[in-house]
């Protein structure tokens, strides 16, 4: 695995249900993966070079993060090894123009949207405002995505190649994942409903089921099956999506990997997100992705204005609510809304969960 971060330690956690000898590649030596196994392998897998050596002895490569270098794993693909996601997919998911120009080509609905190369063509723009700009590489968690709302905003606008998206006329945002193995069969996980951070732009409360008629959420999760045979990738894909006021579902991002938006599928569902990726790539039978009981999750992110050593405050009062289900990343130095853990409630009463997560947002800090 390419990556030993968060994703990653709660991989290797399935993944050793099965007695599977995973080896994990991350430039950091103290990443979250690496006090949880003894094939934990300091290296840039950005780096060409590094991830065909460390392929090479592998005999399936996959990825927590897609940030990775593409071009070793497409080598490496050639040299016989399993790669999942596919190179060819990981190329498409990386750039999110390409994206754009894949959900267009295989009439997938999406926001409109407009590539420019520099700031100064962001500013021909001004009359299609409000409008969210999206760095086409190296984007994720909030990070890379800008909120155009004003010609003042515009000047501010990233100098670099980037797509221009209409804002969508939105209800709520939704997630749906999605897995595929190597025979074509798939999996769909019901669909959860995301609240975000207004600060970090990133996920801070998960619902699980989201709150939606039936109706729609068939339609989420055609749409989701619709993108991930599009794609022909094996393993696990996130579609995250608009639902839009008038009813229509627009595909915004996915992300090829175990994602923040199924966390809660290690208490609140039959197979967990973790387990299926492992499924999926192993060439298994895909398991019941079913909801055992409502959900809500609630990311634990670093306080603002500390940074340092980590420090937890709120823990026994939060366990004391009960059904109360904490992860702890292992990410020894906390900074400003980094993501640090997460909480799982579970209840037959979704609104008791609700409650429970807000006092747990308020209960659970992380400090230095």
């Amino acid at each position: 695995m390419l990556g030993g971060g968060q994703l990653g330690k709660m991989f290797l956690q399935e993944a050793a249900n099965y007695n599977a000898e995973v080896h994990i590649l991350d430039p950091s030596a103290d990443a979250p993966c690496a006090a949880l196994t003894p094939r934990f392998r300091t290296g840039d897998f950005k780096d060409h070079a590094t991830v065909l050596a460390f392929g090479e002895q592998m005999d399936i490569l996959t990825i927590e993060f897609e940030d990775v270098n593409a071009d070793a794993l497409a080598e490496l693909e050639k040299q016989g090894k399993k790669v999942f996601p596919q190179p060819s997919v990981l190329k498409i998911i990386q750039d999110k123009g390409l994206q754009k120009e894949f959900y267009t080509k295989n009439d997938i609905p999406t926001a409109p949207y407009f590539m420019i190369s520099s700031a100064a063509e962001a500013l021909s723009y001004k009359d299609q405002l409000p409008l969210f700009q999206k760095l086409r590489t190296s984007g994720y968690d909030g990070y890379g995505v800008k909120a155009l709302k004003t010609e003042a905003d515009l000047q501010e606008a990233f100098n670099a190649p980037s797509v221009l998206e209409q804002k969508a006329d939105m209800e709520m945002e939704l997630s749906v994942i999605v897995a595929r193995n190597e025979a074509g069969e798939t999996a769909v996980f019901p669909s959860v409903a995301m609240a975000f951070n207004p600060l970090a732009n990133m996920v801070e409360y998960l619902y699980a089921p989201a709150p939606v008629s039936e109706e729609v959420e068939q339609r989420a999760q055609a749409l989701a099956l619709k993108v991930i045979d599009a794609l022909g990738m094996v393993g696990i894909l996130a579609v995250e999506m608009f639902l839009l006021k008038n009813g229509e579902l627009w595909v915004n991002e996915v992300a090829p990997r175990p994602h923040n938006s199924g966390h809660h599928t290690i208490e609140a569902n039959y197979t967990s997100q973790f387990e299926m990726h492992f499924r999926s790539i192993s060439g298994l039978p895909l398991g019941n992705t079913a909801l055992i009981q409502p959900a809500v999750m609630v990311n634990i992110l670093g306080e603002p204005g500390y940074s340092g050593a980590a420090i937890y405050e709120g823990l026994e009062e939060a366990l004391a609510l009960g059904n109360v289900y904490i992860h702890l990343y292992g990410k020894s130095v906390t900074k400003p809304y980094r993501k640090m853990g997460h909480v799982t409630v579970l209840d037959m009463d979704i609104r008791k969960a609700i409650d429970k997560a807000v006092k747990i947002k308020d209960i659970l800090k992380v400090k230095a």
